[in-house]
């Protein structure tokens, strides 16, 4: 297998639809003879896309039925708009009619679709509305993240929603994209332009060292299947649901984090805050290595 073809982060959505799942199994709703595509883009004169950016259906996982969607990082950015969120909502919504086994998204965006603005972020706030009522309901959702475009605004909210989140280390997760902290606090704040920094902060080693995500796989599409799989798993065997008592436990830790790191001014800070002896090493680790230091050094991550 050519690493054009291993790597998660340079194949579109349907090509990781088509190599993660089990072969031939992946069952688009709404395929791309349906035609379902923006009402808002065409007014504007901005390109539209046949699915809106997003590919929704059903799938089998290691012979497991599950649910699932890929978010199109060629198209707007994977940004949501009032089309593609209510494709994710209804996939959703489905999967709790239909008692899914579990849900997998795959989810690359930049946040809302600026050109759609009020109707792409009553989209994104029904998608996490939906996804709180299939954690709520039993089943468990797991977010890979892995795309050149990370996942960034409502999206990344989403993604903290589920149950587990799986990222490379070319991944990115964060509220706000770098040119956004930049514009509203200044360069003093956040350099966008500084792209190592730019990983540091939202790049997949340190997520996983600060609990945001649950596994960092290498950028191999088997390595994320894999990781797919040992989440549904560990969440159906704990039997996780969204309770009062869950969310308060996971609001306890992210004060704890923020008492603990609150004061730091870059990751490195962090990392030191850990007992990492070498944080300025920890960028350039190979995955086997920085899992190693991880595993002595890590905090527990929030479920």
């Amino acid at each position: 297998m050519s690493s054009a073809v291993s790597s998660y982060l340079e194949l579109t959505a349907r090509e990781r639809l088509a190599r993660l799942f089990d072969a031939g199994s992946f069952e688009e709703f709404l395929p791309p003879s349906a035609r379902v595509v923006s009402p808002h883009l065409g007014q504007l004169d901005a390109p539209v896309a046949f699915d809106d950016g997003v590919a929704v259906g059903r799938a089998q996982l290691a012979g497991q039925p599950v649910f699932c969607a890929a978010q199109e990082g060629g198209f707007m950015g994977g940004a949501v708009g009032e089309v593609h969120g209510a494709k994710l909502t209804g996939l959703l919504r489905r999967a709790v009619r239909d008692s899914a086994a579990a849900v997998v998204l795959l989810l690359e965006s930049g946040g809302v679709r600026l050109h759609e603005a009020n109707a792409g972020l009553i989209a994104v706030s029904e998608v996490m509305r939906a996804l709180l009522d299939a954690r709520a309901a039993g089943i468990p959702v797991i977010v890979l993240v892995g795309g050149s475009n990370g996942c960034f605004g409502g999206m990344g909210i989403v993604a903290r929603c589920a149950n587990a989140v799986v990222m490379s280390e070319e991944g990115r997760l964060a509220m706000s994209g770098p040119e956004v902290i930049e514009t509203a606090s200044g360069v003093e704040e956040f350099d966008s332009r500084d792209r190592a920094l730019v990983w540091r902060t939202t790049g997949g080693k340190h997520r996983y060292l600060m609990g945001d995500c649950q596994a960092i796989v290498p950028d191999e599409v088997r390595a994320f299947r894999d990781a797919a799989i040992a989440a549904i798993a560990h969440s159906s065997a704990a039997g996780v649901e969204l309770s009062l008592a869950a969310l308060e436990a996971e609001q306890d830790l992210l004060a704890g984090r923020i008492a603990r790191f609150g004061g730091c001014a870059d990751p490195l800070d962090a990392w030191r805050e850990l007992g990492i002896p070498e944080p300025a090493a920890v960028p350039m680790m190979e995955a086997d290595a920085f899992s190693a230091l991880a595993a002595s050094h890590r905090p527990g991550a929030a479920q």
